[in-house]
């Protein structure tokens, strides 16, 4: 009996199991490599980011510092502005006071030798001599102050007459009190006191007449007169007193 040739085709049991198990570690393979992928991205992307975090740190305290250095240094020129300005009011009463020292000074030593504190400078002299130009013109206000110690106690009387010296041109010249006063005081400036007066006149000088002293000549009705040169300019500042200048001079 002749065997039979084996089948061309053989039948097997469909195993749906196995199939969907494999499909699920295939995804799972799959989704494996993606979180690899992911977490080697992640890294790199955080070593690239490190660098700038840390630059964007040290720019920030930077910047904070330089914030706090501008407001030191704005309190710091405060600071300067407020001294500066302290300085300079205390420089003006500083030299107030001066002044009013030696206001006080020159009132102590008036009154000083007024009262007879000296014994050499008895008698009539002249105290201080004041020139002040008047504005807009070539005049002059010119003041005296004649004293008289105090220990004599008697009244004297007279007349003080002034002249300028200086230059006219290329020439010295001399202009006495005729030419430079006040027509109703010819004379000069008349004087009467006991203890002291201050006399007022005006001197007008010619255009071409350039001023260098004054001689002030001091005529009482009865003893010596007293005479005095004084520089021109010091006689504008004020500064004469007690007659400065040629004492010896004449008139």
């Amino acid at each position: 009996m002749a065997s039979r040739p084996p089948p061309r085709f053989v039948v097997r049991r469909h195993d749906d199991a196995s199939q969907r198990r494999r499909w699920l570690w295939l995804g799972l393979a799959w989704l494996g490599s993606l979180l690899v992928v992911g977490l080697v991205v992640t890294a790199l992307g955080r070593r690239a980011n490190a660098p700038a975090a840390v630059d964007n740190r040290q720019q920030r305290a930077l910047l904070g510092q330089i914030d706090d250095l501008k407001q030191q240094l704005a309190n710091l020129q405060r600071a300067a502005q407020v001294n500066e300005v302290a300085t300079r009011s205390l420089r003006g009463t500083l030299a107030q006071r001066e002044e009013e020292l030696n206001g006080l000074r020159a009132d102590l030593g008036f009154y000083s030798r007024l009262v007879g504190g000296d014994a050499q400078r008895q008698g009539l002299k002249l105290q201080e001599v004041k020139l002040q130009p008047i504005t807009g013109s070539r005049g002059w206000n010119l003041s005296l102050s004649l004293t008289q110690n105090a220990k004599r106690g008697n009244e004297i009387s007279g007349n003080a007459l002034v002249s300028v010296e200086g230059l006219r041109g290329d020439q010295v010249a001399r202009l006495d009190w005729p030419a430079l006063g006040d027509a109703a005081q010819k004379d000069g400036l008349p004087f009467r006191f006991t203890y002291f007066q201050q006399l007022h006149g005006t001197i007008v000088l010619p255009a071409d007449f350039r001023p260098t002293r004054l001689r002030i000549s001091i005529q009482p009705a009865s003893g010596e007169p007293v005479n005095r040169a004084v520089a021109w300019g010091a006689a504008l500042s004020g500064n004469i007193t007690n007659a400065e200048g040629d004492r010896d001079a004449q008139p």
